[in-house]
């Protein structure tokens, strides 16, 4: 009988989109499933897997959502903005396109749901994280509201607030 392989926790994420929880309120969160090609699962599993190996600038491919967004077009959603770095030594015979759009895999219900919240004024839907989920690969997407310059600085300061209130509370128990 062979042995489950020992699952490290925190290294199924691919790429987060730290900016998007910078410049927008998310209101709701979906996890959907990403249709990709074979070139693009490869180089993300290279990415996750080979990062000791000797070569890696060679193999390891990379993900950025940091300027993604969805479109929901024709009962379909599609993923716009994700670049997936191809590897260096993938198939000459595919033609890799790193920007292009992907499918993301939802059912009816999230889709109505969606659609129902981004037509209100001033409502989009951002990609959040990237990530593996058992073999899969998942997309976690917001519906969001754009921040003003007035929310973000508040945020900024409540967060600094937060570090002060810890570093205090470590140093009163001394």
């Amino acid at each position: 009988m062979t042995k489950k392989k020992a699952h490290k926790p925190g290294s199924a994420t691919i790429a987060l989109n730290k900016r998007a929880r910078h410049e927008y309120f998310i209101e709701e969160e979906f996890e959907a499933g990403l249709a990709l090609q074979g070139w693009e699962v490869k180089s993300l599993r290279a990415d996750r897997a080979g990062k000791a190996n000797i070569g890696d600038s060679l193999r390891a491919g990379k993900a950025n959502i940091g300027d993604s967004y969805v479109i929901l077009k024709d009962g379909e959603a599609w993923l716009f903005g994700a670049n997936f770095t191809p590897m260096a030594v993938a198939s000459t015979h595919v033609v890799c396109d790193p920007t292009r759009t992907r499918k993301l895999l939802l059912n009816q219900r999230e889709l109505d749901s969606l659609y129902g919240r981004i037509n209100r004024e001033g409502y989009t839907v951002v990609a959040l994280s990237l990530y593996w989920k058992n073999a899969w690969c998942k997309v976690k997407i917001g519906v969001a509201k754009g921040k003003k310059q007035h929310d973000k600085r508040s945020d900024l300061k409540e967060r600094e607030w937060q570090l002060d209130k810890a570093r205090i509370m470590k140093n009163a128990g001394r």
